[in-house]
């Protein structure tokens, strides 16, 4: 038996959508391909918590699915019409409860006419790749789909690795005029040089001069809605990180953050004033750096 959404996301049925939220975050960022290069079982399971996530990270969606399961899942599911037929199910059953032909077969499959009447056709699936931007913003773009041709595919922000959009009636023609299948389309976000995506937020590392970290500064950090100016705390560590709230990736009503992580540069000339100003540098230190490194 296939695995439930929710136990693809660890999670239980009754959970809140902050537990739901927070599991993904957690999954995502453990089997994100970013994180694990050329590893297609971690792509794998990072698409399936993508999916999962779409469907429970969404009120309606997860109404659906716990009242339907997987027939919600189908293009053009309709939940009233689902409710509908459910109810002409049960009467038929009951009819038949003096006969001896045994209960009806319950079938949610035949509300799409794939069991009677014409054969709609399948669903045709592709892969296309954006950048990180398009993603986070949103964008539209022809995409050339083998046996389709050119198809127009508007992306809303807030899109993933994993994320998939359905193009109605672009799939394969149904069988004896039944109606064509769709097109499911799966986006797959091309890695950025600079920053890396954990859920919705972004992460960015930041190289810093030893003055900077030391003694503190603001200093400008690009956006990719422009430039923002972050101030670095005296005596900041290295990998410190500092969190720029709302300026991560956008989804309905929520945004991330961005995560930014000193990377503090040493100087790259030598400089006698430097040296011996580092040696005399020890008595700044509350205690030995080493002190607690044990195995």
């Amino acid at each position: 038996m296939a695995e439930s959404f929710y136990e693809v996301l660890g999670v239980p049925k009754d959970a809140s959508a902050d537990a739901i939220r927070a599991a993904y975050r957690k999954l995502a960022r453990k089997h994100h391909p970013d994180v694990n290069p050329g590893d297609k079982a971690a792509e794998e399971k990072f698409k399936k918590i993508a999916t999962a996530y779409d469907v429970l990270g969404d009120d309606k969606k997860r109404a659906a699915y716990d009242e339907f399961g997987d027939a919600s899942l189908q293009g053009g599911f309709d939940p009233s019409k689902a409710r509908e037929y459910a109810r002409w199910h049960d009467t038929r059953q009951q009819r038949s409860a003096n006969f001896d032909d045994g209960p009806i077969e319950f079938d949610f499959a035949e509300m799409f006419g794939r069991s009677r009447g014409p054969a709609r056709g399948r669903d045709l699936q592709a892969t296309i790749q954006i950048e990180l931007r398009q993603a986070i913003d949103g964008t539209e773009l022809t995409a050339d789909i083998p046996g389709q041709g050119p198809v127009r595919v508007r992306i809303p922000p807030g899109a993933d690795t994993g994320s998939t959009l359905r193009v109605p009636g672009k799939g394969s023609p149904g069988g004896r005029g039944g109606p064509p299948g769709d097109l499911v389309i799966e986006v797959e976000v091309r890695p950025h040089p600079r920053l890396r995506r954990e859920g919705l937020d972004l992460h960015l590392a930041l190289p810093v001069t030893l003055d900077e970290a030391y003694n503190g500064a603001s200093v400008d950090v690009p956006t990719f809605e422009g430039s923002i100016v972050l101030k670095i705390p005296p005596r900041s560590q290295n990998h410190a990180k500092l969190r720029v709230r709302g300026k991560g990736v956008p989804r309905k009503d929520t945004r991330g953050d961005l995560i930014v992580e000193l990377d503090i540069r040493m100087p790259d000339k030598a400089d006698d004033a430097l040296v011996e100003a580092l040696r005399g540098s020890a008595t700044a230190y509350s205690a030995p750096v080493r002190g607690d490194l044990k195995l």
